[in-house]
């Protein structure tokens, strides 16, 4: 299965099978089958792209219900680190980090589901970001936390001083203090 488990229930890996030779390579980066086989069953409805040069931090963001978004996010081109917080009040894992290098070479995708505050920062000279979102924009939905709130221990592997960060982003609160209307449901 080219699904992998997270220390989130929820948050999946992909790995696709690659197939290369001397030409270059060739891999289904999403295919319904295959997503719906392993449990999947999602209808992405919108496609997002961005570039970002070296110590850019772009996150936390997330929609709030009913506008909120599963997102499949993978590296066009460059290294990335993605991450994942999970934000659904009364979760045994609420307020619990996952993070995964996605990159141009490894070709792994991070599925991040609805409750999730989704970020990455750029570890190469820049890189190029395309996510799949199960909904479409809505501003007035619009949430965040702070990239660099303290409980949540986040290691962007960007060193102190060579961050990149939004006026916006900055201004972001607190895990404690941001606005959140998801339910853990078992």
């Amino acid at each position: 299965m080219p699904f992998i488990e997270t220390e989130i229930p929820g948050v999946l890996i992909f790995e696709p099978a690659v197939y290369g030779d001397n030409r270059g390579y060739f891999f289904e980066a999403y295919n319904e089958k295959t997503f719906n086989t392993a449990g999947v069953n999602l209808k992405f409805v919108q496609d997002n792209q961005s570039s970002s040069s070296y110590g850019v931090i772009r996150g936390l963001h997330y929609q709030l219900n009913p506008n909120a978004q599963n997102k499949l996010v993978r590296v066009l081109h460059g290294r990335i680190l993605d991450v994942a917080v999970d934000i659904r009040k009364g979760s045994p894992y609420y307020g619990k980090v996952v993070s995964v290098e996605l990159s141009e070479e490894n070709k792994k995708q991070l599925l991040i589901p609805v409750g999730f505050a989704h970020g990455f920062s750029v570890l190469s000279e820049n890189a190029v970001v395309l996510y799949k979102c199960d909904s479409l924009y809505n501003k007035e939905s619009e949430g965040g936390i702070c990239y660099n709130d303290p409980d949540l221990h986040i290691d962007w592997q960007i060193p102190s001083g060579e961050e990149n960060i939004s006026d916006k982003d900055k201004i972001l609160p607190s895990l404690k203090d941001c606005k959140s209307n998801f339910i853990f449901e078992k």
